[in-house]
């Protein structure tokens, strides 16, 4: 890859300082940013100090924070190199998925080399017409990977941790390279309840409120004039998990959202629609169910009944994966402890 990282020849627990080489200085540009803005939020976040001689970098501070500082400017600069920008949001992913990772007692830390592959490489890229997407911490990662290794797979976190936006990206992906015929996304019209009744228009017109979420997603992936064009055809459906009732899914990609907010007969009905070349995706989040007081959440029915059934994945996200701005992960790990002190 063209970089050299150089170190005094002195003890390994007396090195404060690591050398790191960049032969193209164009490139080093970019990975510095304007007014090295990009050193600055990586150390910032790491807590290292990063200094600029001539075409090196010379990274200060204790050998954990190094190390990662090191990795992560790596593979911003591999990215570069990719013909790739970087962005202060690649920063971040690029911070998050090169800290030290351990398995487990005795396991070796994940190389440098292996966190720059995880992040610049593979099938985890997701590209579609408008973008290219990039998991940004490693649960997201591990989800990404489900999601093309299964047929039914699980995402079960807090807002803002990329559960629905990866699954549709994953989505158009498929779509776009011919693996499945259409795109189905559905959510429970639970926040609606008897206000539907009350909404001017057609029934499309009531429930695409509480689809634009989707919408949304969708426009981030493909030209709108596309969207409204599959729509037309039916080659993408957004409707109400209700308007699922009867049918047989097959080589579809079909979304469930906000699945918390399903019944558990309403689950098992969605369930039981997948077909033949379909994968299903059901995402959610346990602590926003809005359904009715006593009655029970169809996810975490499905949760207890399908852990351990084969081609069915669970991956879970923390306030750690909220890729949205730093502050919603603080907020949501302040109603975390809330909720834990209360329980």
């Amino acid at each position: 890859m063209g970089i050299s990282a150089l170190t005094p020849p002195s003890r390994a627990e007396d090195i404060v300082e690591t050398l790191l080489e960049f032969p193209d200085n164009r490139l080093l540009i970019g990975l510095c940013g304007e007014f090295d803005r990009n050193l600055a939020q990586i150390e910032h976040q790491t807590g290292v100090h990063i200094l600029r001689r001539g075409n090196r970098l010379a990274v200060i501070g204790d050998k954990g924070a190094r190390e990662q500082a090191a990795a992560v400017l790596r593979a911003l600069y591999a990215r570069l190199e990719g013909g790739k920008p970087v962005a202060a949001g690649d920063i971040d992913a690029a911070l998050r998925m090169g800290r030290p990772m351990r398995d487990g007692p005795g396991d070796a830390a994940t190389s440098g080399d292996e966190q720059m592959e995880m992040f610049t490489g593979g099938k985890y890229e997701l590209r579609t017409r408008r973008k290219s997407v990039e998991p940004r911490t490693e649960a997201q990662k591990a989800y990404v990977a489900n999601l093309f290794d299964h047929e039914l797979a699980f995402g079960i976190g807090p807002a803002g941790t990329g559960k629905t936006y990866l699954a549709v990206a994953v989505g158009v992906t498929l779509f776009i390279g011919g693996h499945v015929d259409k795109i189905i996304l559905s959510r429970p019209a639970v926040e609606a309840g008897e206000r539907l009744g009350f909404l001017p228009g057609d029934m499309k017109d009531k429930v695409d409120p509480y689809m634009q979420p989707l919408y949304d997603a969708l426009n981030d992936f493909l030209p709108q004039k596309q969207v409204q064009k599959l729509i037309e055809e039916k080659r993408i459906e957004i409707a109400p998990l209700a308007f699922m009732r009867g049918r047989t899914l097959a080589n579809a990609f079909v979304v469930l959202d906000e699945a918390q907010n399903a019944t558990t007969m309403q689950m098992k009905m969605f369930l039981t629609r997948l077909g033949e070349g379909s994968r299903m995706v059901i995402t959610g989040d346990r602590t926003q169910i809005d359904l009715p007081r006593g009655t029970a959440s169809g996810l975490a029915d499905a949760e207890r009944l399908l852990k351990g059934v084969k081609g069915v994945s669970f991956n879970y996200f923390t306030s750690k994966d909220v890729v949205r701005h730093p502050l919603v992960a603080r907020i949501i790990e302040a109603y975390e402890r809330d909720d834990g002190a209360s329980g």
